[in-house]
């Protein structure tokens, strides 16, 4: 079996030796500005990060898409970037502008656009192969600024705070049990989350697949329903966090003057790091805008209550 935790090491060694723009961007998460808000019974952080304005601002109409040369595409991508083969299909890249301290790229290796729909169970491999980190997928309208070409994220363990919230028994509670797989869904949290625990890779497909069916119809003329995913393995089980999404992006955003906050949330934002591109954002974004924020662009705790009944 490959060690994929190891090949990611030296993946990240040799980069930093070989990729002055990667060791450089790294370097300056030393420096990044981080400030802590809090909630009844949980925090959200917010990151004033420069390095992802060209994510937070990027334009993801057909029309753009088509005007810009793919970065994904390996005939585009850096010269300097290398990466580590995951199967016959995907290639683990580091990404040069982390939010994490440990920030990775998999990207396909054919030019296919952004669906979960068949690719949900390379996102459970990857889950597996990478224990250290928390695997994420942002769908071609709420996050992925690549959504003509099939990728997933990851970023180590132990830096989003939803991963430590599920502790709480306050903020998300087991609603459902079939088999070995849970349902647990999360409330008093500012949004619905349905989360998925399991060890059987099929059964957690198949609950995950009526979900998305169901979902779809609530969306019929999107390419897939709105979804940001995150899924991590811990001790031969699985956790996945699924989140739909109502909008892209919230109101604040397309605001003009002091209203505005250049904000675009995707799994990293929902999973409670909010990343400001902008420092004035990051200075005067307060607990209402992230309650409103996240109401805005999440589905609510009783839409997605309905949504789950009898899933499993």
């Amino acid at each position: 079996m490959i060690d994929y935790s190891h090949k990611v090491r030296e993946l990240f060694e040799g980069q930093f030796r070989e990729w002055k723009l990667a060791r450089d961007n790294y370097d300056q998460l030393d420096r990044v500005m981080v400030r802590t808000v809090s909630f009844p019974g949980y925090e959200i952080s917010v990151q004033f990060n420069p390095g992802r304005i060209t994510s937070s601002a990027a334009k993801v109409d057909a029309r753009s898409i088509e005007a810009r040369p793919c970065f994904l595409c390996e005939k585009n991508r850096p010269p300097e970037q290398r990466g580590i083969s995951f199967g016959d299909d995907y290639i683990i890249l580091i990404n040069p502008f982390p939010i994490f301290r440990r920030h990775l790229t998999i990207v396909s290796l054919c030019h296919t656009p952004q669906r979960i729909e068949g690719s949900f169970n390379i996102m459970l491999s990857l889950a597996e192969a990478l224990p250290e980190y928390v695997v994420f997928y942002n769908g071609p309208q709420c996050g992925a600024s690549a959504p003509d070409h099939l990728h997933f994220q990851a970023g180590n363990r132990g830096f989003l705070p939803i991963e430590r919230d599920m502790d709480n028994p306050g903020l998300c509670r087991r609603v459902a049990v079939s088999g070995d797989t849970e349902l647990w869904l999360w409330s008093g949290y500012g949004r619905g989350i349905m989360t998925l625990k399991g060890t059987n890779r099929s059964a957690m497909a198949g609950v995950f697949d009526r979900f998305r069916g169901r979902f779809a119809l609530k969306q019929p003329d999107r390419p897939e329903p709105m979804l940001n995913i995150l899924a991590y393995h811990t001790d031969g089980f699985w956790t996945l966090h699924v989140i739909p999404r109502r909008i892209h992006r919230p109101s604040c955003y397309f605001a003009e003057g002091e209203s505005r906050i250049l904000l675009s949330p995707a799994s990293v934002d929902i999973g409670g790091v909010f990343i400001t591109p902008r420092e004035e954002d990051f200075r005067k974004i307060t607990a209402e805008d992230i309650h409103a924020i996240l109401g805005e662009v999440c589905l609510g705790e009783t839409d997605l209550k309905n949504l789950t009944k009898d899933i499993l």
